[in-house]
């Protein structure tokens, strides 16, 4: 394995990586996009502002990572992943293309926006651990920690465009034409897969489609502790804290009374320290534990913060600060969990990740809208900082009792 070139963009002296993180960028400007344009759609267009509604599309949305857990990271481990990221990607845009079309003439109901949510989230079930293990192939093992600190470093930067885009479009054109734009989008993903070299990819031996495999991924987390201390914080805090459109949306409309410009323009900004954060990972040279600890506690702290603050910009401010604690919990979290892996259970390993990281969502963002309905807006960012702080406890427990050893050191170890 050779040493990786200093630096926080190193990976992008690399060409395939380079196309990727091109067509990805313009993608994610996209997603954020609909995110912001769905989230508005229900909680202002089809309902009364019912956070509770918005926590519903957020479980269809990202359900089926659980539910389907035990065959999307078999296939990210066991087909071509460059073939699989090409059905994912034009089957999302395609849904985008539906939902946007339902919407521009008028037809839409809540129950279709719940159905596409759930159609997007069986899509997003397979892409997700598709697309995080191909980062690996695109630049090798050196620079894989860089490549997936600047994955999201390109996902949090687009979070700065696509609201504030897409609040404006709402305000001049409507919600529907977000939509198609967000569709539009996906074809830079399909453009940048097709002009890879395909030579020059780091790929690993592929295992093997059988039934006894599905279960290889959880015995082998279960065997490795520091593994499942992460994967624990992870769902502390992808269930009860990463809930941010039901807490900006809530907080923008029920407590600040917001426009829809106005909301687009906090999710920027929460976006602002996001890109900080995801920046500061991809200068570390490895990942930490120590590192994932205090991303979690600061998490924690800024939660409690915005919960208390009186004003509109006093809130952005806060989020500034929720952004890069987050980003350095979750760029930090996936990048030990990657390299910590051996290369033929990653696939598996990081489907169970994203699973907690999204299909978490089902079991948390009800119950957050719930809070915020029925307590406030206030009381649900004080669910998100328990759970932050609660997350950081258990990694700290976890370092006393057993080191902040390296994840590559990891790997060979057995609990």
């Amino acid at each position: 394995m050779t040493a990786p070139v200093p630096g926080a963009f190193r990976s992008l002296r690399i060409p395939n990586y380079r196309l990727w993180a091109a067509g990805a960028f313009v993608s994610n400007v996209g997603t954020w996009m609909q995110r912001t344009a769905q989230d508005w759609l229900v909680l202002v267009q089809l309902t009364p502002r019912n956070a509770t509604a918005v926590g519903i599309v957020m479980a269809l949305q990202f359900g089926p990572s659980l539910v389907l857990l035990p065959f999307t990271g078999l296939a990210a481990d066991t087909f071509d992943r460059r073939k699989l990221l090409f059905l994912t990607q034009g089957a999302m845009g395609l849904l985008s293309l539906g939902l946007g079309l339902l919407t521009i003439f008028g037809a839409v109901q809540l129950w279709q926006v719940y159905a596409f949510a759930l159609l997007l989230g069986c899509a997003s079930a397979f892409d997700a651990p598709a697309r995080q293990t191909f980062v690996s192939e695109l630049v090798g093992t050196a620079d894989l920690s860089n490549a997936v600190a600047l994955n999201s470093t390109s996902f949090q930067a687009a979070r700065m465009i696509g609201p504030a885009a897409a609040g404006l479009l709402i305000a001049a054109i409507g919600t529907g034409w977000v939509f198609l734009a967000n569709a539009l989008s996906f074809a830079a993903v399909i453009v940048a897969l097709a002009s890879l070299r395909v030579r020059d990819l780091h790929r690993a031996r592929r295992g093997h489609a059988e039934r006894g495999r599905i279960g290889d991924g959880l015995r082998y987390v279960r065997a490795r502790r520091d593994l499942v201390a992460v994967l624990v914080m992870l769902f502390l805090i992808a269930t009860f804290g990463l809930n941010f459109p039901i807490f900006i949306s809530t907080m923008a409309v029920k407590v600040f009374h917001a426009g829809a410009h106005e909301y687009g323009l906090l999710s920027s900004t929460m976006a602002i320290g996001s890109v900080a954060g995801a920046l500061l990972s991809a200068r570390r040279p490895a990942p930490r534990l120590r590192v994932i600890v205090r991303g979690a506690a600061a998490f924690g702290v800024g939660c409690t913060a915005a919960a208390l603050m009186p004003g509109y910009w006093s809130f952005a401010a806060t989020l500034v600060a929720i952004g890069i604690a987050s980003q350095t919990f979750m760029t930090t979290a996936n990048s030990t969990v990657q390299i910590g892996t051996d290369a033929l259970m990653r696939g598996r390993v990081m489907a169970i990740y994203m699973a907690i990281a999204l299909g978490s969502t089902p079991l948390g963002a009800p119950l957050v809208g719930w809070v915020a309905d029925v307590l406030g807006p206030r009381w649900a960012l004080g669910v998100a900082a328990t759970a932050g702080i609660a997350a950081a406890l258990v990694g700290w427990r976890h370092i006393r009792r057993f080191g902040d050893t390296s994840p590559v050191t990891s790997a060979h170890a057995t609990g």
